[in-house]
Protein backbone atom coordinates (compact mmCIF):
# COMPACT_ATOMS: atom_id res chain seq x y z
CA UNK A 1 0.00 0.00 0.00
CA UNK A 2 1.48 3.44 -1.11
CA UNK A 3 1.29 6.32 1.81
CA UNK A 4 0.73 9.63 1.05
CA UNK A 5 4.36 10.31 0.87
CA UNK A 6 5.07 7.90 -1.58
CA UNK A 7 2.39 9.11 -3.90
CA UNK A 8 4.09 12.58 -3.09
CA UNK A 9 7.53 11.52 -4.14
CA UNK A 10 5.92 9.92 -7.05
CA UNK A 11 4.64 13.23 -8.34
CA UNK A 12 8.55 15.04 -7.26
CA UNK A 13 9.86 12.00 -9.58
CA UNK A 14 7.29 12.75 -12.61
CA UNK A 15 8.12 16.81 -12.21
CA UNK A 16 11.60 16.35 -12.26
CA UNK A 17 11.38 13.88 -15.74
CA UNK A 18 9.30 16.35 -16.99
CA UNK A 19 11.69 19.46 -16.36
CA UNK A 20 14.85 17.88 -17.07
CA UNK A 21 13.42 17.26 -20.53
CA UNK A 22 12.03 20.61 -21.25
CA UNK A 23 15.43 22.02 -20.11
CA UNK A 24 17.55 19.56 -22.13
CA UNK A 25 15.58 20.69 -24.65
CA UNK A 26 16.42 24.23 -24.62
CA UNK A 27 20.14 23.64 -24.25
CA UNK A 28 19.73 21.68 -27.57
CA UNK A 29 18.57 24.54 -29.22
CA UNK A 30 20.89 26.83 -27.56
CA UNK A 31 23.44 24.98 -29.04
CA UNK A 32 25.17 23.46 -25.86
CA UNK A 33 23.88 19.72 -26.64
CA UNK A 34 24.91 18.06 -29.73
CA UNK A 35 23.44 15.44 -31.80
CA UNK A 36 20.35 13.92 -31.32
CA UNK A 37 18.09 12.48 -28.07
CA UNK A 38 14.73 11.17 -27.79
CA UNK A 39 12.64 13.43 -25.09
CA UNK A 40 10.29 11.23 -22.59
CA UNK A 41 7.74 13.87 -22.04
CA UNK A 42 4.60 12.51 -21.62
CA UNK A 43 5.67 9.40 -20.52
CA UNK A 44 6.50 9.97 -17.12
CA UNK A 45 4.02 8.12 -15.34
CA UNK A 46 5.18 4.84 -16.76
CA UNK A 47 8.79 5.12 -15.65
CA UNK A 48 7.97 6.43 -12.51
CA UNK A 49 5.53 3.82 -11.83
CA UNK A 50 7.37 1.24 -12.99
CA UNK A 51 10.13 1.80 -11.02
CA UNK A 52 8.33 2.60 -7.64
CA UNK A 53 7.83 -1.02 -7.55
CA UNK A 54 11.17 -1.96 -7.46
CA UNK A 55 13.81 -2.40 -4.53
CA UNK A 56 16.61 -0.21 -4.07
CA UNK A 57 18.92 -3.23 -5.39
CA UNK A 58 16.84 -4.28 -8.26
CA UNK A 59 17.95 -3.71 -11.75
CA UNK A 60 16.89 -2.14 -14.87
CA UNK A 61 17.71 -2.02 -18.66
CA UNK A 62 16.64 0.93 -20.63
CA UNK A 63 16.56 2.40 -24.40
CA UNK A 64 17.46 5.43 -26.35
CA UNK A 65 14.58 7.23 -24.47
CA UNK A 66 15.65 6.36 -20.91
CA UNK A 67 16.05 10.00 -19.61
CA UNK A 68 13.23 9.00 -17.52
CA UNK A 69 14.06 5.51 -16.55
CA UNK A 70 17.11 6.56 -15.42
CA UNK A 71 15.67 9.40 -13.25
CA UNK A 72 13.19 6.82 -12.33
CA UNK A 73 15.45 4.28 -10.91
CA UNK A 74 17.14 7.58 -8.77
CA UNK A 75 20.05 8.77 -10.74
CA UNK A 76 21.63 12.09 -10.07
CA UNK A 77 20.42 14.80 -12.53
CA UNK A 78 23.31 16.27 -12.06
CA UNK A 79 25.57 13.67 -13.65
CA UNK A 80 23.15 12.84 -15.99
CA UNK A 81 22.54 16.41 -17.78
CA UNK A 82 26.31 16.33 -17.53
CA UNK A 83 26.22 13.39 -19.76
CA UNK A 84 23.87 14.98 -22.48
CA UNK A 85 26.01 18.15 -22.37
CA UNK A 86 29.04 15.89 -22.59
CA UNK A 87 31.33 16.50 -19.49
CA UNK A 88 33.79 14.41 -17.81
CA UNK A 89 31.64 14.68 -14.86
CA UNK A 90 28.62 12.26 -16.28
CA UNK A 91 28.04 8.80 -15.67
CA UNK A 92 29.85 7.86 -19.08
CA UNK A 93 32.30 10.40 -18.46
CA UNK A 94 30.74 12.81 -21.51
CA UNK A 95 31.65 9.31 -23.79
CA UNK A 96 28.28 7.78 -23.96
CA UNK A 97 25.28 11.01 -24.42
CA UNK A 98 21.99 10.97 -24.55
CA UNK A 99 21.32 7.25 -25.39
CA UNK A 100 23.79 5.21 -23.75
CA UNK A 101 23.58 6.46 -19.84
CA UNK A 102 24.39 3.77 -17.11
CA UNK A 103 24.21 3.78 -14.02
CA UNK A 104 25.59 0.17 -12.60
CA UNK A 105 25.21 1.24 -8.77
CA UNK A 106 22.04 2.33 -8.93
CA UNK A 107 20.84 -0.71 -10.57
CA UNK A 108 20.72 0.94 -14.11
CA UNK A 109 22.70 -1.58 -16.54
CA UNK A 110 22.41 0.81 -19.06
CA UNK A 111 20.33 2.23 -21.78
CA UNK A 112 21.28 1.48 -26.06
CA UNK A 113 20.41 3.18 -29.23
CA UNK A 114 20.40 -0.19 -31.06
CA UNK A 115 16.12 -1.26 -30.87
CA UNK A 116 15.41 -4.02 -28.70
CA UNK A 117 19.15 -4.81 -27.77
CA UNK A 118 18.99 -4.17 -23.85
CA UNK A 119 15.93 -7.21 -23.80
CA UNK A 120 18.33 -9.85 -23.83
CA UNK A 121 20.70 -8.00 -21.68
CA UNK A 122 17.78 -7.97 -19.03
CA UNK A 123 16.80 -11.75 -19.72
CA UNK A 124 21.21 -12.44 -19.10
CA UNK A 125 21.27 -10.48 -16.11
CA UNK A 126 17.48 -12.14 -14.40
CA UNK A 127 19.59 -15.69 -15.28
CA UNK A 128 22.60 -14.06 -13.01
CA UNK A 129 20.61 -13.26 -10.76
CA UNK A 130 18.55 -16.17 -10.51
CA UNK A 131 22.16 -18.25 -10.27
CA UNK A 132 23.11 -15.91 -7.74
CA UNK A 133 19.85 -16.36 -5.61
CA UNK A 134 20.45 -13.33 -4.88
CA UNK A 135 16.51 -12.17 -5.03
CA UNK A 136 17.14 -9.75 -7.26
CA UNK A 137 14.39 -8.71 -9.94
CA UNK A 138 15.31 -7.13 -13.58
CA UNK A 139 12.86 -4.67 -14.88
CA UNK A 140 13.48 -4.48 -19.02
CA UNK A 141 11.85 -1.28 -20.56
CA UNK A 142 11.52 -1.39 -24.53
CA UNK A 143 9.10 0.52 -26.77
CA UNK A 144 6.71 -1.12 -29.13
CA UNK A 145 9.21 -1.30 -32.12
CA UNK A 146 11.10 -3.44 -30.20
CA UNK A 147 8.87 -5.65 -29.58
CA UNK A 148 8.75 -6.83 -33.51
CA UNK A 149 12.73 -7.82 -33.23
CA UNK A 150 14.22 -11.30 -33.23
CA UNK A 151 16.04 -10.66 -29.66
CA UNK A 152 12.17 -9.92 -27.99
CA UNK A 153 11.06 -13.31 -28.53
CA UNK A 154 14.75 -15.11 -28.33
CA UNK A 155 14.89 -13.42 -25.00
CA UNK A 156 11.28 -13.62 -24.14
CA UNK A 157 10.90 -17.39 -24.50
CA UNK A 158 14.63 -18.23 -22.56
CA UNK A 159 13.04 -16.37 -19.89
CA UNK A 160 9.87 -17.97 -19.60
CA UNK A 161 11.21 -21.38 -20.44
CA UNK A 162 13.69 -20.83 -17.49
CA UNK A 163 11.22 -18.69 -15.11
CA UNK A 164 13.72 -16.13 -14.50
CA UNK A 165 13.29 -13.20 -12.30
CA UNK A 166 12.66 -10.29 -15.30
CA UNK A 167 9.61 -7.86 -15.88
CA UNK A 168 8.80 -7.04 -19.50
CA UNK A 169 7.77 -3.21 -20.07
CA UNK A 170 6.25 -2.51 -23.47
CA UNK A 171 5.98 1.10 -23.53
CA UNK A 172 3.81 1.33 -26.36
CA UNK A 173 3.41 4.91 -27.39
CA UNK A 174 1.61 4.30 -30.92
CA UNK A 175 4.76 4.45 -33.46
CA UNK A 176 8.14 3.04 -33.64
CA UNK A 177 9.47 6.51 -34.92
CA UNK A 178 6.81 7.50 -37.38
CA UNK A 179 5.19 3.48 -38.21
CA UNK A 180 1.98 3.27 -36.69
CA UNK A 181 1.53 0.43 -34.40
CA UNK A 182 -1.62 -0.65 -36.24
CA UNK A 183 -0.28 -1.37 -39.04
CA UNK A 184 2.90 -3.11 -37.82
CA UNK A 185 0.74 -5.66 -34.94
CA UNK A 186 -1.65 -8.09 -36.43
CA UNK A 187 -3.17 -8.42 -32.75
CA UNK A 188 -5.07 -5.34 -31.38
CA UNK A 189 -2.98 -5.71 -27.98
CA UNK A 190 1.04 -6.26 -27.79
CA UNK A 191 0.75 -7.93 -24.45
CA UNK A 192 -1.21 -10.95 -26.08
CA UNK A 193 1.61 -12.18 -27.33
CA UNK A 194 2.59 -13.44 -23.71
CA UNK A 195 -0.10 -15.99 -24.85
CA UNK A 196 2.89 -17.79 -27.04
CA UNK A 197 5.38 -17.95 -24.33
CA UNK A 198 2.74 -19.30 -21.42
CA UNK A 199 3.65 -15.78 -19.20
CA UNK A 200 1.05 -13.59 -17.73
CA UNK A 201 0.57 -10.53 -20.05
CA UNK A 202 -1.45 -7.35 -19.03
CA UNK A 203 -1.70 -3.96 -20.48
CA UNK A 204 -2.26 -0.91 -18.77
CA UNK A 205 -3.37 2.35 -18.80
CA UNK A 206 0.80 4.06 -19.17
CA UNK A 207 -0.83 7.80 -18.27
CA UNK A 208 -1.81 6.59 -15.12
CA UNK A 209 0.94 6.27 -12.85
CA UNK A 210 -0.63 4.03 -10.03
CA UNK A 211 -1.84 1.68 -12.67
CA UNK A 212 1.40 1.22 -13.84
CA UNK A 213 2.59 0.81 -10.25
CA UNK A 214 0.49 -2.09 -9.50
CA UNK A 215 1.00 -3.95 -12.28
CA UNK A 216 4.48 -3.81 -11.57
CA UNK A 217 4.16 -4.32 -8.31
CA UNK A 218 2.44 -7.71 -9.04
CA UNK A 219 4.74 -8.90 -11.44
CA UNK A 220 7.86 -7.48 -9.44
CA UNK A 221 6.76 -9.53 -6.77
CA UNK A 222 5.34 -12.46 -8.89
CA UNK A 223 9.33 -13.03 -9.89
CA UNK A 224 10.32 -12.63 -6.88
CA UNK A 225 8.94 -15.99 -5.96
CA UNK A 226 10.64 -18.10 -8.53
CA UNK A 227 7.05 -17.71 -10.36
CA UNK A 228 9.02 -16.20 -13.85
CA UNK A 229 8.26 -13.39 -15.91
CA UNK A 230 5.67 -10.88 -16.93
CA UNK A 231 5.22 -9.05 -20.22
CA UNK A 232 3.54 -5.64 -19.10
CA UNK A 233 2.22 -3.46 -22.33
CA UNK A 234 1.45 0.83 -20.75
CA UNK A 235 0.10 2.66 -23.54
CA UNK A 236 1.66 5.92 -23.61
CA UNK A 237 2.31 8.65 -26.04
CA UNK A 238 5.16 10.85 -26.72
CA UNK A 239 3.86 14.77 -26.83
CA UNK A 240 7.65 15.48 -28.96
CA UNK A 241 8.52 13.80 -32.33
CA UNK A 242 11.08 10.73 -32.17
CA UNK A 243 13.67 12.94 -31.83
CA UNK A 244 14.70 16.41 -32.69
CA UNK A 245 15.21 15.38 -36.46
CA UNK A 246 11.47 14.43 -36.53
CA UNK A 247 8.97 17.05 -37.38
CA UNK A 248 5.93 14.45 -35.92
CA UNK A 249 3.95 15.01 -40.20
CA UNK A 250 2.73 11.53 -39.52
CA UNK A 251 0.25 12.87 -36.47
CA UNK A 252 -2.71 14.95 -36.74
CA UNK A 253 -3.33 17.75 -34.19
CA UNK A 254 -6.66 16.06 -32.89
CA UNK A 255 -4.52 13.02 -31.66
CA UNK A 256 -1.55 15.15 -30.43
CA UNK A 257 -4.12 17.64 -28.16
CA UNK A 258 -6.44 14.39 -27.17
CA UNK A 259 -3.40 12.77 -25.66
CA UNK A 260 -2.13 16.08 -24.35
CA UNK A 261 -5.03 16.54 -22.54
CA UNK A 262 -4.75 13.02 -20.53
CA UNK A 263 -1.03 14.41 -19.42
CA UNK A 264 -0.07 12.38 -16.46
CA UNK A 265 1.60 14.99 -14.82
CA UNK A 266 -1.99 17.10 -15.28
CA UNK A 267 -3.90 13.74 -13.94
CA UNK A 268 -2.10 12.37 -10.73
CA UNK A 269 -2.05 16.39 -9.73
CA UNK A 270 -5.92 16.36 -9.55
CA UNK A 271 -5.56 13.03 -8.19
CA UNK A 272 -3.66 13.89 -5.19
CA UNK A 273 -5.99 17.71 -4.19
CA UNK A 274 -9.01 15.14 -4.56
CA UNK A 275 -7.12 12.87 -2.00
CA UNK A 276 -6.66 15.73 0.21
CA UNK A 277 -3.33 16.95 -0.34
CA UNK A 278 -2.96 20.68 -0.27
CA UNK A 279 -2.11 22.46 -3.15
CA UNK A 280 0.73 24.24 -1.24
CA UNK A 281 2.21 21.49 -1.01
CA UNK A 282 1.96 20.16 -4.81
CA UNK A 283 3.30 23.50 -5.66
CA UNK A 284 6.29 23.34 -3.09
CA UNK A 285 7.27 20.06 -4.91
CA UNK A 286 6.99 22.01 -8.67
CA UNK A 287 9.42 24.71 -6.98
CA UNK A 288 11.80 22.12 -5.99
CA UNK A 289 11.76 19.95 -9.21
CA UNK A 290 13.26 22.78 -11.00
CA UNK A 291 15.53 24.15 -8.59
CA UNK A 292 16.78 20.37 -8.59
CA UNK A 293 16.94 20.90 -12.62
CA UNK A 294 18.69 24.41 -12.84
CA UNK A 295 21.37 22.84 -10.19
CA UNK A 296 21.78 19.94 -12.74
CA UNK A 297 22.21 22.55 -15.64
CA UNK A 298 24.76 24.79 -13.30
CA UNK A 299 26.80 21.56 -12.30
CA UNK A 300 27.08 20.71 -15.93
CA UNK A 301 28.14 24.16 -17.22
CA UNK A 302 30.79 24.38 -14.93
CA UNK A 303 32.10 20.97 -15.45
CA UNK A 304 35.11 20.24 -17.21
CA UNK A 305 35.27 18.32 -20.72
CA UNK A 306 36.89 14.84 -20.64
CA UNK A 307 40.50 15.69 -22.66
CA UNK A 308 41.82 14.05 -26.10
CA UNK A 309 44.09 11.88 -24.04
CA UNK A 310 41.92 10.44 -22.02
CA UNK A 311 39.00 9.97 -24.31
CA UNK A 312 41.08 8.57 -26.59
CA UNK A 313 42.69 6.13 -23.22
CA UNK A 314 38.84 5.67 -22.96
CA UNK A 315 38.18 4.60 -26.50
CA UNK A 316 40.92 2.95 -28.28
CA UNK A 317 42.62 -0.78 -27.30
Amino acid sequence: MLSVSDKLKMYLTMLCIRRFEEKAEELYMAGKIWGTFHLYIGEEAVATGACFALRPEDYITSTHRGHGHCIAKGADVRKMMAELMGKATGYCLGLGGSMHIADLEGGNLGATGIVGSAIPIAVGAALACKLQRNNRVVLCFFGDGAANTGAFHEAVNLAAVFKLPVVFLCENNLYAMSFPVKKAFAIPDIAERAKGYGIPGVTVDGMDVLSVYEATKEAVDRARKGEGPTLIEARTYRFKGHSKSDKGVYRTKEEVRMWTERCPIKRFREYLLGEGVPEEALKDLEKKAEELIEEAVRFAEESPELTIEEARRLVYA
